[in-house]
């Protein structure tokens, strides 16, 4: 059993937001007056609400904050006294406490979105919590350990990846982790274990999907002569680089950069991109909607 930090420097402040619920269910009348009037019932404030009417699709998307309430009320007393209403109006919902999401942070040998997920983590502003980096190489490990995070190197080859992928499988039970993050890990996860972590694992991809998937991205953007350089948070799915969407970011760029060029410029790009896929997840703030995603700035 490998041992934890025990510090979290990157912890979010405690907030007068108690519990976070969100929810999708087929979009019909009195949704919304159902879920206030049950919240209020239990005595709760609503402190933040967002909701995203899907009129293509049909569907209701909703997150709401809510302060106050009993002070013995527990997540699971709430998803239980929910259910009723939520049977109602076929939701399927969640109930999330304010604990600070445990992040487990996968990277091979570029270490620039490593380096500023430390950063935000170790100011406050990630609002997540690194747990440890996991590598198929040895060269970040100093970055990690100089942060104060457990570095689990598991090499992968064609021969040893199912017993790496296993091993990788003990590392997120050890750690507790809510959220994977492939922060340019330059190994493609199986379909078994993509989709155990199905809704939890965001990937970093170096183009502005869905243009130049797969290897060599700013490569292949160079010889298309692209005038903007982007990076694409998704989460990972069964199909290489197309999961649901998350966050994009660009640069708008010229005929003047080589392939080497865009590549510096768009470590930029990836870093913001993927920092802001984070908090959101973290924050409860991101939705699937099928291939797509709702996300509730």
């Amino acid at each position: 059993m490998t041992s934890e930090p025990v510090a979290s420097p990157g912890a979010p402040h405690p907030s007068t937001v108690r519990f976070i619920l969100t929810l999708s269910c087929p979009d019909k009348p009195g949704i919304v007056r159902g879920v206030t009037g049950f919240l209020d019932d239990r005595g709760f404030d609503i402190a933040e609400h967002q909701q995203f009417d899907d009129h293509v699709g049909g569907r209701l998307f909703l997150r709401t904050a809510i302060s106050g309430g009993e002070p013995g009320e527990t997540l699971e007393g709430l998803q239980a006294a929910f259910s009723q209403l939520a049977g109602e109006f076929d939701m399927d919902f969640t109930f999330h406490d304010g604990r600070a999401q445990r992040v487990l942070v996968m990277v091979s040998k570029f270490g620039h979105c490593l380096n500023d997920l430390i950063y935000r983590w170790r100011s406050g502003t990630l609002g997540a919590d690194l747990v440890a980096v996991v590598s198929n190489h040895e060269d970040l490990r100093p970055m990690a350990e100089a942060a104060g995070l457990q570095f689990i190197h598991i090499p992968v080859t064609a021969a040893t990846k199912p017993a790496a992928e296993e091993r990788l499988r003990e590392v997120i039970n050890e750690y507790r982790a809510d959220v994977v993050v492939l922060a340019r890990y330059m190994q493609v996860l199986s379909n078994q274990l993509t989709n155990a972590l199905h809704g939890r694992a965001i990937n970093i991809h170096h183009s502005f999907l869905p243009g130049f998937k797969g290897a060599k991205p700013y490569h292949q953007a160079y010889a298309r002569g692209v005038k903007m350089v982007g990076a694409t948070a998704h989460y990972v799915t069964e199909s290489l680089d197309e999961g649901p969407i998350i966050e994009q970011e660009v640069f708008r760029v010229d005929h003047v950069p080589d392939a080497d060029a865009l590549a510096r410029i768009g470590r930029d790009a990836e870093a913001l991109a993927l920092a802001r896929a984070i908090t959101w997840h973290c924050q409860h703030r991101i939705l699937l909607n099928n291939t797509r995603t709702v996300v509730f700035r």
